[in-house]
């Protein structure tokens, strides 16, 4: 029966001296003239296992010619290892090969570059960092849905093709059917496929509203898209969003389901992805990454009206290289400011100026500020951004006209207000976002399995 390499490190006692059979690839290969050293490994741990092989196998001299990153099957005898660079190893009795590696395969064993493995983004799970890294996406996905399972929420699939574009900034990808070259006069949308202009979706939020009045509490979980020409190292034109709407939800409430929300799933990772967050804190440079995370879920995050963080950043001894401003948003060297020196802890700033934040969020009772907050945390600045949701129609439609939207396209989401409308409320963050302050990744083209950014759409 073929094992999987995680059974045998996770109970050797069991497998000691016994034999088994493998199937993986070759990570290093060691020749010698009588007998030779496999570093494999098989994908389901990040430990390797040596296998040693010598003439007495029949096809030696085959095995001797295999290169990094041929697959292979093994039979051979689990024992103790004599070496000081591993606890146990296999004595092959036979190797087999499963598929070929040429000598020009890219993932040599030594140190490549971030930029290097982006290149060869079709390879790049095969090494230790990635492997780390791609686990963890897959168990802290994992650990969202479950946390919303049992908070008894209900996962909604809202549409990828969409007629708005939700936030309102235009940055959308159009889908259509019309060839392009075929006009040059105004595009007329009723003959396009669906009649009318729709792109890809850069929210499911307000499709999520509607399902949360009517089943309290709902989730959406999936990609979302953004036509915005920019190239740092936090933005992606297609990416992952976790957007909960909750039905009779305040702002304070909101908070501390964000605050539970994120304590929970990073405790989750902790204890489930525990090899690869060690190695992620191995190889992060100093940054502490496991100590940093342990602070956040024992910390107390604070809560600070926008007004009054403004005041504060003001009061600080400091030269700032962007003055803070009321009415205005915060820069990053603000947001770092804020967590990382003054409150040493995570800090949701809300109760934003309206001029800066969407037309859906509830009007405070000052005319001025809106009930929106959004979560800064230490090392990485913004993670979650929410509001309470407008649900009275009046303001709602008198926000529209004074941004000048138009309502004809979002008569329903208005008409929600109509049919049993209530206060509620929800938030969005983006899944790399969280997988860079978790693993301690700075670029989320390395978090993402294949990176779509302005002129890159490889693979």
């Amino acid at each position: 029966m073929i094992r999987d390499l995680k059974e045998l490190f996770e109970s050797p006692e069991v497998y000691l001296d016994r034999t088994v059979k493998l199937e993986g690839w070759i990570r290093t290969h060691r020749k010698q003239k009588a007998f030779g050293f496999i570093n494999f490994y098989d994908g389901t741990t990040l430990q390797e296992l040596q296998i040693v092989y010598s003439e007495t196998i029949k096809n030696f001299n085959e095995v001797q010619g295999f290169f990094v990153g041929t697959a292979i099957s093994i039979e051979g005898k689990f024992v103790k290892s004599q070496g000081v660079n591993q606890s146990f190893e296999v004595v092959a009795q036979t190797i087999k090969l499963e598929g070929a590696s040429n000598e020009d395969y890219p993932i040599q064993p030594k140190k490549h570059s971030l930029e290097f493995l982006r290149d060869v983004a079709y390879l790049r799970p095969r090494t230790k960092l990635f492997q780390a890294i791609f686990r963890v996406r897959s168990i802290a996905s994992h650990a969202i849905h479950k946390y919303f399972k049992e908070k008894g929420y209900v996962y909604v699939h809202t549409p990828i093709i969409t007629s708005n574009d939700g936030e309102g900034a235009g940055e959308t990808f159009q889908v259509t059917t019309i060839d392009p070259d075929s006009t040059k006069k105004p595009t007329d949308y009723s003959t396009d496929f669906f009649g009318k202009k729709t792109c890809l979706a850069v929210t499911g939020q307000l499709e999520g509203e509607c399902y949360a009045l009517a089943y309290k509490r709902i989730y959406t979980f999936g990609p979302t898209f953004r036509a915005e020409n920019s190239n740092t190292k936090t933005h992606a034109a297609e990416f992952w969003m976790i957007e909960p709407e909750i039905a009779f939800c305040d702002i304070d409430k909101l908070m501390s389901i964000e605050e539970d929300f994120l304590k929970y799933i990073t405790r989750y990772v902790l204890i489930h992805a525990r090899e690869e967050m060690e190695h992620l804190d191995k190889v992060s440079g100093g940054l502490g990454l496991i100590s940093r995370l342990n602070a956040l879920i024992s910390s107390a995050m604070v809560r600070i009206k926008h007004k009054d963080a403004i005041k504060l950043l003001l009061e600080a001894d400091r030269k700032w290289e962007i003055m803070p401003k009321i009415g205005k948003d915060l820069a990053r060297e603000h947001e770092k400011y804020l967590t990382d020196e003054y409150f040493k802890a995570p800090v949701f700033v809300h109760d934003w100026p309206k001029d800066i934040k969407a037309f859906y969020m509830r009007m405070n009772d000052d005319n001025e500020t809106v009930a929106g907050v959004d979560l800064l945390v230490p090392n990485a600045g913004e993670l979650m951004g929410g509001s309470q949701r407008e649900e009275r129609i009046e303001r709602l439609m008198a926000r529209m006209d004074e941004l000048k939207i138009e309502k004809k396209e979002l008569q329903w989401y208005i008409d929600l207000r109509k049919y049993g409308g209530c206060k509620h409320a929800g938030f969005g963050m983006g899944f790399e976002r969280l997988l860079i302050y978790i693993t301690g990744v700075e670029n989320i083209r390395d978090v993402i399995p294949f990176a779509r950014t302005p002129g890159n759409c490889d693979f």
